[in-house]
């Protein structure tokens, strides 16, 4: 059984930072592919970051530049450093992790931006 907590996220006023956090545990080892994803109201859940096993990242053009993504191996922990926010990143943010076809998620942390 394969477990993700999020955490981390919260209101800021716009230009602030937050950094999320997902733990995992349960049968998985420290480099399963993880990312996050977002969905605000309305909206399907897109990819904002992700790291593969081997570690190769990719951001959403959206994000570029702001948001950084990173992983503890030893903690199989995952963070999404958020810099500069905006009033549009304003979501439900979801850790997701893959393993041997399956796909994980987290239960999404409420991050708000305000103007």
């Amino acid at each position: 059984q394969v477990q993700l907590v999020e955490s981390g996220g919260g209101l800021v006023q716009a230009g602030g930072s937050l950094t999320l956090s997902c733990a995992a545990s349960g049968s998985i080892s420290s480099i399963n592919p993880m990312g996050w994803y977002r969905q605000a109201p309305g909206n399907q859940r897109d990819l904002v970051a992700r790291i593969s096993s081997s570690g190769r990242i990719n951001y959403a053009d959206s994000v570029k530049g702001r948001f950084t993504i990173s992983r503890d191996s030893v903690k199989n922990t995952v963070y999404l450093q958020m810099n500069s926010l905006k009033p549009e990143d304003t979501a439900v943010y979801y850790c997701k992790l893959d393993l041997l076809g399956y796909t994980y998620w987290g239960q999404g942390t409420q991050v708000t931006v305000s103007s």
